[in-house]
């Protein structure tokens, strides 16, 4: 006998305690080399006597290494700790122990053997164990009998629909819909919790009537003939329904149910409803607000018109006019006005119209200002921050305590009263005002249009209010850099444009300036700053003065060019792009020097040779690293040299160089008696070169004319 075999067996008798035959023998021996799962045999000492292969590969260990060892001579701590706990219980309580999982971990890497009861696989396993007493022939305990399955699949495969399950069960808690439950003829079958929650049905009451009973009465004919149809053929039923809650009150459901089938038989429906309540209730209210939506398309679009028309209003007296056409367009208002408050916030000054309307020819003019603290439509608009309506004259009367006919006297068949305050920044800059000649009732819709219309009043006003300060400031600077008038000279006429192409705003970054030097000679310049307004004038300024400085010093032109690129350098932002054209000329001779800092090549005018531009290399504007050069020319009698900014002959449309061309081209087109005369021959070239384009830059044309010495 072999070694695995020389130990006792416990003696196993067949029927009424005989030894085993023949066939009890080929029996247990198939059993243990066969056998699908395992088996093992452990005496009461925990000792494993007996053990088939499938267990030994099961629990990764060589079979000879299992035999007569106790679990935790041969198995991972863990494992051996769960194989002799319940060895123990079925020995003490000499009962079965079935469906105990146990896991095998993963075999340890780089463990080697050629034995097939070695499991090469690197993940654990699952063993689904049974425990059975052993007892002999007379009914003593000899030990315990191990059946052990490979369960791994199978319990991976439940735990996959374990956490489907899961996930069917929180997605359909976390959503709108209500899931249930019914048998192929439709009745119901499944307690439904979340469904009796909302219709406050006992759990009799929902298995006798189910979600039928609570349907609406109206609807309960139609859904009732639907479902027995859809249960009759088996098709998807699809359908909406009013549901009486808990409360009493009805809601509106979307169902949806399909069969379930198992082959060709359905074993049960299973159907979704979906509280749609919020989104009928919102097609609901769709269909009312429809009957609204032509006046409120038209008000919207009254409202974008007005917001275009105010956008271009560049003074108070403008945003007025506009104001005055919107309220008899919009909300067909016969009089309108608007007041600003004065800096102490005490009284408000009435703002005419740009151009007075019709109205007001042959009655007495308004009051010129209102006290905040009197009893007026527009006083009360801005001490309260919000509108005044008053329908007719005794809601004015009521809400006053008095009429208006003493402040408004042009108007005295008002009868209706709109006042709005004018809002920035949430504190009041002023007041609007629509009155009607007839009783009138200001719906919530106009309420909403004419507090809109007031907002962009206000935003207009405070524009212009900044856009008046701006012009006032632009005119100053304007009067104070340009020069009032050119030098009045024996041998040689001036003449000059300054064409702003900001509308309004009589200031940009182009100058020009002529004035006499110590010496009798004329130093003439033509600049362009970058940009517009008030702080290219700034810049202009700055510029205009440091060249008259300089000049007076050492008028050299490129002396003063030289000059500027230092004080440039040192005190205007990088950024800057500024260019300079200067010259000093002899007016007895017409002789003289020029340099130019990157502005445009002057124009030479002569009546016997074609038009043309200066050749001499235009240099970096000032700032920029440059040697500065200057060059010698002579202006001879009838001929005449004209200074110019890029405005006039660069536009969106057209390049410089094109612009140039076409500049000599046009000149070239001038008549004798327009070149002869500086005044008609700026014109003739500002008004050609800028005819058909959109003027989006300053244009600047100074021209030095030295007549024939007949004149």
């Amino acid at each position: 006998m072999s070694t695995e075999t020389s130990v006792p067996q416990p003696r196993v008798s067949g029927v009424e305690g005989q030894p085993m035959d023949a066939s009890d023998s080929a029996l247990y021996a198939t059993l243990l080399k066969e056998a699908p799962g395992g088996l093992a045999f452990f005496d009461g000492d925990l000792c494993c006597r007996k053990a088939n292969d499938a267990l030994a590969a099961l629990l990764r260990v060589p079979v000879r290494d299992l035999q007569q060892r106790r679990p935790a001579e041969v198995l991972p701590e863990a494992l051996a700790s769960a194989f002799e706990s319940a060895l123990r219980t079925v020995l003490a309580e000499d009962r079965p122990l079935s469906d105990l999982d146990l896991v095998v971990p993963p075999a340890p890497s780089g463990r080697a053997d050629d034995s097939r009861a070695v499991a090469t696989a690197t993940e654990e396993r699952i063993l689904a164990c049974t425990w059975l007493p052993a007892r002999g022939p007379g009914g003593e305990r000899l030990g315990a009998v191990l059946t052990a399955l490979d369960v791994t699949e199978r319990r991976r495969a439940e735990e996959v629909i374990r956490r489907k399950e899961q996930r069917y069960r929180s997605l359909v808690e976390a959503s709108a819909q209500v899931v249930w439950v019914a048998a192929p003829d439709g009745a119901v079958i499944d307690d439904a919790p979340e469904w009796r929650a909302i219709t406050g049905q006992a759990p009799d009451d929902y298995a006798a009537g189910g979600w039928m009973a609570v349907v609406h009465p109206e609807d309960r004919p139609r859904i009732e003939a639907a479902w027995r149809e859809c249960v009759a053929e088996n098709q998807v039923f699809e359908t909406n329904y009013r549901i009486r809650t808990k409360s009493g009150t009805y809601r509106h459901f979307d169902v949806r149910a399909v069969p379930i089938r198992q082959g060709d038989a359905v074993i049960e429906w299973v159907g979704a409803n979906t509280d749609v309540t919020g989104q009928r209730e919102a097609e609901e209210m769709r269909g009312r607000l429809t009957e609204q939506l032509s006046a409120a398309a038209l008000r919207t679009a009254r409202l974008q018109q007005a917001t275009s028309m105010l956008a271009e209003a560049l003074t108070v007296s403008q945003v007025v006019q506009v104001i005055t056409e919107v309220g008899r367009s919009a909300i067909g208002a016969d009089y309108s006005a608007v007041a600003l408050l004065d800096d102490d916030k005490l009284r408000l000054s009435i703002v005419a119209p740009s151009q007075p309307g019709a109205e007001t020819e042959g009655r007495p003019p308004a009051r010129d200002d209102i006290k905040v603290a009197d009893q007026t439509v527009m006083s009360v608009a801005v001490r309260e921050s919000r509108p005044f309506l008053a329908e007719h004259p005794d809601s004015l009367r009521l809400q006053l305590g008095r009429d208006e006919k003493e402040l408004f006297a042009q108007h005295p068949e008002e009868r209706a009263w709109v006042g709005l305050p004018l809002l920035a920044a949430g504190a009041p800059i002023g007041a609007l005002r629509f009155s009607f000649t007839r009783p009138r009732e200001i719906t919530e819709e106009e309420r909403v249009f004419l507090e809109a219309l007031a907002g962009q009043c206000a935003l207009a006003v405070e524009r212009a209010l900044l856009f008046e300060r701006e012009h006032r400031t632009a005119e100053e600077l304007q009067r104070s850099l340009l020069p009032s008038d050119l030098p009045q000279l024996p041998g040689m006429v001036l003449a000059a444009r300054y064409n702003p192409a900001t509308r309004h705003v009589q200031v940009g970054g182009d100058w020009y300036d002529v004035f006499r030097l110590p010496d009798d000679r004329l130093a003439v310049a033509v600049g362009d700053v970058m940009g517009k307004g008030v702080l290219a004038a700034a810049g202009m300024g700055r510029v205009r003065n440091a060249l008259r400085a300089l000049a007076l010093n050492d008028p050299r032109p490129a002396a003063v060019l030289a000059g500027l690129d230092r004080l440039f350098s040192a005190t205007e932002d990088e950024e800057q792009f500024t260019t300079v054209a200067y010259a000093v000329i002899d007016p007895e001779t017409g002789r003289g020097a020029f340099s130019n800092a990157g502005h445009p090549p002057p124009l030479l005018i002569s009546p016997d040779t074609p038009a043309r531009l200066s050749t001499q290399e235009p240099g970096t504007p000032l700032g920029w690293p440059s040697q500065r050069q200057q060059t010698s020319f002579s202006i001879e009698t009838g001929n005449t040299v004209v200074f110019y900014s890029d405005g006039l002959v660069e536009n969106r449309r057209r390049g410089v160089d094109a612009g140039l061309e076409e500049l000599v081209a046009t000149a070239a087109d001038a008549p004798p008696e327009v070149v002869g005369d500086p005044e008609r021959l700026v014109d003739f070239l500002v008004d050609r070169m800028l005819a058909g384009y959109e003027q989006v830059d300053d244009v600047t044309v100074l021209a030095l004319h030295v007549p024939p010495k007949s004149r």
